[in-house]
């Protein structure tokens, strides 16, 4: 009987079999929900992923489709676009009667119920649209102006993995019941706790804070300003609308409660169980400032405190610093009038108060700090000054301050060159390194934010991108994302503010007007280990 000649046999090709270097070519060009999957096929695949996300990682997009949900997908599928594993999202959306719930509902799909993400509210975005590339400024207003309806819609999303820190929404409460007083001892202690509990230490490496339109944020900011380490930077949004989803589930059970949520706070704390072989992420902040002082100083003489619908108001009298006569609101005006004799257009005045305030958490010990803080003037009569907000007290001085785009322009300059210093001084630090040792860790940007006041833009600099223009000069590959907002919060700008005086950096500001505050994530490669 004839041998039927044997088969060839092809040999079967299995994902162990694939060189790795291909494998992690194939991997890295994934989008991040095809990325977690390809985690989960082995151990050897799920390490060449952790080489992929070794560093942080910062996705940023935004969209002015008019159809929302078609702009909710396209930012959405630009930033997962690549591998990211999200550790929280920051969405910004601009238009009118926006449905937050809906958007955040959407996010929460694709990133995970227990990603932190904050949707808010904005006046204005700025980033790199999701389609083109291209980075622009879009302020509310404006693109209302250009547009064939008042039905306008805009939204950029953030997503950040950010290894060796955790991240996680905590909300500052607020009792239903009118004229009841938020809760913020209990949020500056929750915020303490949890970084803590993660890190070992009560001060996080930064927050990001929205507050709620309705809420005052000047206490908040106080006590967070007292408790905090001087090297915990805090930026946000004063006043806005917002929604968020915790990690924690019990925190996000807010709208059946007596309570609502009167700030939201983004809390980066580091991780004191970090991967072994983690780098380092630092926070830095740099404040532009648009406003410029004029006129003397004043004392506050008598002082009263009107309330109303729309918020509070302060009547006060003063006398200049040094001098006897009390003076009417009329009198004050028509005094920084003249001197603003020369100023073109019709520029918004405030006064900065320099207020010394006894600040404690709790049963702990009090200490005293000195704030600048910000009142809009409403306006005067022939007895009083009209300034918005109130806190202000018989015996505090005050200054005037107007709106100032010259400032604002030689501000953003200065912070420019600030950043420029940033760079140099690392690649000065890299190259002394390169001469004594083999492991040099390259510090390096990957991604920030800007939050920037309302009244600038193009309309107030007569260009465009100026708010942008420190960040996109210095790291113009790096993702950004900001907003126009109402109400700039900033604190901890001292590493990038080189130029102020001891006058200057003993003043606690934390609450800004006609300002953009500027948040750089760096990170630093851990040391090879031998």
């Amino acid at each position: 009987m004839e041998e039927k000649p044997k088969e060839l046999k092809t040999p079967m090709t299995s994902f162990a079999s694939i060189n790795e270097d291909l494998v992690q070519n194939i991997v890295r060009r994934l989008p991040a929900s095809s990325f977690a999957s390809a985690a989960r096929v082995s151990k050897s695949w799920n390490q060449i992923c952790n080489q992929i996300l070794s560093k942080p990682k910062f996705a940023s997009a935004f969209s002015l489709n008019q159809d929302e949900k078609v702009a909710l997908e396209e930012v959405v599928n630009k930033v997962l676009s690549e591998p990211i594993r999200p550790h929280f999202a920051i969405a910004n959306v601009i238009g009118s009667e926006v449905d937050l719930s809906e958007k955040l509902d959407f996010l929460a799909t694709k990133l995970g119920s227990q990603t932190p993400i904050v949707v808010s509210c904005a006046s204005g975005i700025m980033g790199r649209d999701a389609v083109t590339g291209e980075h622009r400024e879009v302020m509310l207003e404006e693109y209302w102006a250009d547009g064939e309806s008042n039905s306008c819609f805009g939204i950029i999303l953030t997503v950040g993995f950010l290894p060796g820190l955790i991240v996680d929404a905590i909300p500052l409460l607020q009792p239903r019941k009118v004229h009841q007083l938020a809760l913020v001892d209990e949020f500056v202690m929750n915020i303490r706790h949890y970084a803590a509990s993660v890190s070992g230490w009560a001060s996080p490496v930064g927050i990001i804070l929205f507050g709620d339109d309705g809420a005052d944020q000047k206490p908040v900011m106080e006590k967070l300003d007292h408790a905090m380490s001087r090297d915990t930077v805090i930026v946000g949004e004063e006043r806005t609308q917002f929604l968020y989803q915790s990690g924690i589930r019990s925190r996000n059970d807010y709208g059946r409660s007596e309570y609502f949520p009167a700030a939201v706070a983004l809390v980066f704390a580091r991780d004191r169980d970090k991967p072994s072989g983690t780098g380092e992420i630092q926070f830095h902040a740099a404040l532009s400032s648009g406003v410029s002082a004029i006129g003397p100083r004043y004392k506050a003489v008598s002082v009263r405190k009107i309330g109303s619908e729309t918020g509070r108001t302060t009547l006060l009298t003063a006398r200049r610093e040094g001098e006897q006569e009390i003076l009417d609101g009329q009198r004050i005006l028509d005094d920084i009038n003249n001197e603003l004799v020369d100023q073109i257009g019709r520029p918004d005045l405030y006064i900065g108060v320099t207020e010394q305030r006894k600040c404690l958490i709790g049963s702990e010990k009090s200490r005293v700090l000195t704030f600048l803080v910000f009142h809009g003037v409403m306006g005067g009569d022939q007895e009083y000054l009209f300034a918005d907000g109130d806190g202000i007290r018989t015996g505090d001085y005050f200054q005037f301050y107007h709106s100032d785009p010259t400032s604002a322009l030689s501000s953003c300059s200065e912070v420019s060159k600030n950043f420029r210093k940033l760079k140099l001084d690392w690649s000065s630090r890299n190259y002394l390194q390169a001469g004594v040792s083999d492991n040099v860790c390259n510090q390096e940007v990957v991604g920030g934010f800007v939050f920037s006041c309302c009244g600038r833009g193009e309309s107030f600099f007569e260009r465009c991108n100026v708010d942008s223009s420190p960040f996109l000069d210095n790291f113009p590959g790096v993702p950004m994302a900001g907003v126009f907002c109402r109400g700039e919060i900033g604190r901890g700008f001292s590493s990038l503010d080189a130029d102020e005086g001891p006058e200057e950096r003993a003043l606690h500001r934390c609450l800004h007007v006609y300002s953009t505050a500027y948040l750089l994530v760096s990170y630093t490669p851990a040391p090879p280990e031998h």
